[in-house]
C-alpha cells in the first residue's frame, strides 16, 4: 500500500540528489502581441508587440524541472554560439544550475521553437503559431567525443542520467552506445525519452514515452482498448528489455509496464481542463526519475509522476512544478488517483 508519509519521505529525499541531464537543449520563445485590425495587404491579423519570454526547453526544460523539485541538475548538450544559446546558458546559470557540460559549437545554430500568441488586451492571449528554427544534421564527431568524455567523467558521482532526446542531433548513436553501456552496467539509473528512437535504448531502468512515441516503437497503435495498450507495451519491453515502461497518455492517465510482466495503469490528476501540454513529458520523467533515485517502487514514481504531471498541464508555457507543489498534491488525498493493476506478474 502507497502512503501519503512514505511519498512525502520521497519527496524530501529529492535535495540530495545530482541528476545528469544530456540531450536536445531548446530555446522556447513566446511572443505576445495584441490584435489590432487585419491587414490591408492580405487577410491576416495585425499584432501590436507586446513582450517576449524566453524558457529553457528540452533538455533544458527537463534541468529546470529537477532543479524545482529541489535536486542538482547537472546539464549535458550542446548548442549554437548565437544569442539563443547565449540565453539558454545564461538562464540556466540564474537558477545555479552549473554549465561546464555544455558545449557551444560554432558549426551549429541553438533550436529555437518561436510561438506566437495573440488576443486582445483583456483576454488570455492563444498560440496561432510556431516557427521551428533547427538543425537536422547530427553533431560532429569530435563534439561528440568530448560529449561522451563528459559523461564519462560525471558517471562516477551522480545518481542517476536522464537522458532528453528529441531527435535534434545531440543523441547520435555513438552517444546512445555509450548511454547503453552505462545501463547495462546498472552502476547508476538510466531513464529516456525519446521522440524517434525510442526503441533503440538498452536496458535502460525507465523508458518514458507519450502514447504515439509508444506506438510508433512497438510497431502497434495504441486505441482506447486495454488489448491494443497491452501487446504495444510488452512488445517494446522485449525490444529494449527495459527495468520499466511508463506511457503518459494525456486524458487517459499513465500505464506502468514493468519486466516481471505486471501492468499497471493510473488516472490523470486533477481535471480535464488542461491549460498547456507543452513540456509536460519533461516534468513526467524529472519526477519519475528523482523518485528512483529515493528507492521508491515502480509504482510510487508513477504516482508521483501523474501528480507532478496533472500539475504543470495547469500552467501555460514551458513551467515546472516544485517540491512544495508536489507534497501539497500528495496531501490531496481526496482527489489522489488510485493505481489499479491491469495484469499482474
Amino acid at each position: 500500500m502507497i502512503t501519503t508519509s512514505r511519498l512525502k519521505q520521497i519527496v524530501s529525499g529529492f535535495s540530495k540528489k545530482k541528476i545528469a541531464a544530456v540531450g536536445d537543449f531548446i530555446a522556447d520563445e513566446y511572443i505576445y502581441g495584441n490584435t489590432s485590425r487585419v491587414s490591408r495587404e492580405a487577410p491576416v491579423l495585425i499584432l501590436k508587440f507586446d513582450q517576449r519570454d524566453v524558457f529553457p526547453g528540452g533538455c533544458g526544460n527537463a534541468c529546470f524541472n529537477l532543479h524545482a523539485l529541489g535536486s542538482r541538475a547537472i546539464p549535458f548538450g550542446v548548442i549554437g554560439k548565437d544569442t539563443p544559446g547565449k540565453r539558454l546558458l545564461k538562464l540556466l546559470e540564474s537558477n545555479d544550475i552549473n554549465t561546464d557540460g555544455m558545449i557551444e559549437d560554432l558549426s551549429r545554430m541553438t533550436t529555437r521553437k518561436a510561438r506566437i500568441l495573440a488576443g486582445s488586451q483583456h483576454t488570455t492571449k492563444q498560440q496561432v503559431i510556431r516557427i521551428d528554427y533547427e538543425t537536422e544534421k547530427d553533431i560532429n564527431e569530435k563534439v561528440e567525443k568530448k560529449l561522451i568524455r563528459s559523461l564519462e567523467k560525471i558517471i562516477p558521482n551522480i545518481d542517476a542520467l536522464l537522458v532528453s532526446d528529441y531527435g535534434l542531433g545531440t543523441i547520435t548513436d555513438g552517444v546512445r552506445e555509450f548511454i547503453n553501456f552505462a545501463a547495462e552496467k546498472k552502476k547508476i539509473i538510466v531513464t529516456v525519452d525519446s521522440r524517434f528512437s525510442l526503441h533503440k535504448f538498452t536496458n535502460v531502468t525507465a523508458l518514458t514515452p507519450n502514447e504515439s512515441e509508444a506506438s510508433e516503437a512497438s510497431g502497434t497503435e495504441i486505441g482506447d482498448d486495454t488489448k491494443s495498450l497491452l501487446e504495444s507495451g510488452s512488445k517494446l519491453m522485449k525490444k529494449t528489455d527495459a527495468d520499466s515502461l511508463l506511457i503518459t497518455r494525456g486524458r487517459k492517465g499513465m500505464s506502468l509496464f514493468k519486466k516481471d510482466g505486471s501492468v499497471f495503469d493510473i488516472p490523470v490528476y486533477g481535471t480535464d481542463e488542461i491549460a498547456d501540454v507543452t513540456g509536460a513529458g519533461d516534468t513526467v520523467i524529472s519526477t519519475f526519475t528523482l523518485a528512483l533515485t529515493c528507492e521508491a517502487s515502480f509504482e510510487e514514481a508513477m504516482l508521483l509522476a501523474d501528480l507532478a504531471g496533472g500539475i504543470v498541464v495547469m500552467k501555460r508555457g514551458t513551467a515546472t512544478v516544485s517540491a512544495d507543489e508536489l507534497i501539497e498534491a500528495v496531501d490531496d488525498t481526496d482527489r489522489r488517483p488510485v493505481i489499479r493493476c491491469l495484469k499482474k506478474k
